[in-house]
């Protein structure tokens, strides 16, 4: 098991692709700190993800809110020992429109969650990861939409700030890596999960078809022909947290069937 014995904290346990990373890291050995802003809900994934307890520890908190965060990782460090990954799931992502659209504040809030907030993550994060012997590992989970813009589905506020998270990962890398800390980013296309879902439902019902076959639609421009599911991206976090990807840092993934090629 590639994080056998390590302590991995996920931020943004959710539904979605936050708990799919919390198993992934349970799965493959790791002691996992679940951060949420949404404490009853964290629970309950929790209890479903380690019933036992032994292996997870739950931690309320925001991402907007670095002192919370700083709490998440001192209670995780006291009862495991130690901190090796974090993977940052955490985001604001249903503000649609496009450049025409803006609204300042909404530009505004979009840009200071997706970007200051995984900047407060790596923050909580540093000096614990610095204390490992062999360093440790930031994921961050960025998006699709800041390299191929969708126009049927327009995200501009939300392509900024996932663009403005490449570069900042980028710098962290250079920056953090004399102290052993590694930054790579995850990004995924289309993910079958709970969001993506929904919007295949919608699309489903006004249209008079299934929302596997608004799925499968999607999935034709895919070379591999096969939407990525919310576990495919948590795989690849997964890897970027362990050992195995202990030489790779300031690089990104992308999670998406190849539906398109990155150069």
């Amino acid at each position: 098991m590639i994080l056998q014995d390590s302590t991995v904290m996920v931020v943004g346990v959710g539904p979605g692709l936050g708990r799919s990373c919390a198993a992934a890291a349970l799965r493959d050995g790791a002691n996992v700190i679940a951060v949420a802003r949404n404490l009853e809900r964290l629970e309950a994934a929790a209890a479903e993800l380690d019933p036992t307890g032994e292996r997870i520890l739950v931690a309320g908190a925001d991402m907007m809110d670095l002192e919370s965060l700083e709490a998440a990782v001192s209670a995780g460090v006291e009862r495991f020992g130690r901190l090796d990954a974090v993977i940052n799931v955490a985001a604001m992502d249903a503000t649609m429109g496009a450049f025409a659209d803006l609204d300042d504040d909404g530009l505004r809030t979009v840009l200071e969650i997706n970007a200051l907030g995984a900047v407060n993550v790596v923050r909580s994060v540093t000096s614990a990861l610095a204390a490992n012997e062999n360093g440790g590992s930031v994921v961050l989970i960025g998006s699709q939409a800041s390299l191929k813009p969708v126009p049927a589905i327009p995200q501009f506020a939300y392509a900024a700030a996932k663009s403005a998270l490449l570069a900042m990962a980028r710098n962290m890398a250079s920056e953090l890596g004399p102290q052993g800390i590694r930054v790579n980013t995850v990004i995924p296309t289309w993910m079958w999960g709970p969001n993506v879902q929904m919007y295949c439902e919608w699309q489903a019902s006004e249209r008079g078809i299934t929302a596997e076959e608004v799925r499968d639609e999607i999935a034709q421009g895919m070379a591999l022909r096969v939407m990525p599911t919310d576990a495919d991206v948590a795989e690849a976090a997964v890897f970027f947290a362990s050992d195995r990807a202990r030489m790779i840092t300031g690089q990104r993934m992308l999670v998406n069937a190849g539906e398109f090629f990155d150069t």
